[in-house]
């Protein structure tokens, strides 16, 4: 990943920043007793994970962005955690409208903080990708067990987001191992491949509920994170590393 496409993906979040996608105030926000209580405890979980990245990962950013001189980086890691940041804002405005109480801890959050407290730019990349990938599996199955419109498209507007960010943090990952020796590059990826699917296992049993209404075994959910990590995260070619500007 050399400076231009550093310089792509800033133009992409930059623009994304100024314009950003929402669901439009007139929409309808009609939600079905048995759809709140389907979702309310699942929809609470994960809008605390959405306020998860920050800090550690753009510190680790800043120091990695040090070392190599490259520009960019940074501005994109700031504007990528606001995205995510912004997904539970409006998570949040739809938990207040619907009498959905917030979560302000569970049992994996702290843990997940005290990894990325100590984990470099690296492996806090590949826990977060590895939030995002599930997240897109799990948003698609939410937006299919309801009917209110307002949860849809909010639904929509998330997964959009997810999707590009998956795209940049895989270049980068994959970026990030391409200077490493080729035994390293596979004992690298098979640990993040353990790690995803852990974090997909978890997923599953926190979530199972609306999975299992939106038709997913845990089985099939495990297939569907699979297949999206290795969509992104098993390329055919390997990218050149991150380069100095």
């Amino acid at each position: 990943m050399g400076p231009g496409d550093l310089e792509v993906w800033s133009n992409h979040f930059e623009y994304h920043a100024l314009r950003p996608s929402d669901v439009a105030q007139d929409t309808s926000d009609c939600l079905r007793p048995e759809e709140l209580r389907l979702i309310a405890n699942s929809i609470a979980t994960v809008q605390l994970g959405e306020q998860a990245a920050g800090p550690e990962l753009l510190r680790a950013t800043e120091r990695f962005s040090q070392t190599k001189r490259t520009a960019h980086l940074a501005r994109i890691i700031e504007l990528l955690i606001h995205e995510e940041l912004r997904h539970g804002s409006l998570l949040h405005v739809f938990m207040r409208n619907h009498w959905i109480p917030m979560k302000r801890s569970g049992w994996s959050y702290p843990l997940s903080g005290f990894m990325r407290g100590l984990a470099g730019l690296h492996w806090q990349l590949s826990m977060l990708i590895s939030a995002e990938l599930t997240g897109i599996v799990y948003y698609r199955a939410l937006e299919s067990v309801t009917d209110c419109q307002r949860l849809r498209l909010l639904c929509r507007v998330v997964v959009s987001d997810k999707l590009a960010h998956v795209g940049f943090e895989s270049e980068l990952l994959t970026a990030l191992r391409a200077d490493r020796p080729a035994s390293l590059q596979a004992l690298m990826r098979s640990a993040h491949r353990t790690f995803f699917t852990s974090a997909a296992v978890v997923v599953w049993w926190t979530h199972r509920a609306v999975l299992h209404r939106a038709g997913h075994s845990a089985g099939s959910f495990l297939r569907s994170c699979l297949a999206q990590y290795e969509f992104y995260m098993e390329p055919t070619r390997a990218p050149a590393a991150v380069t100095s500007s």
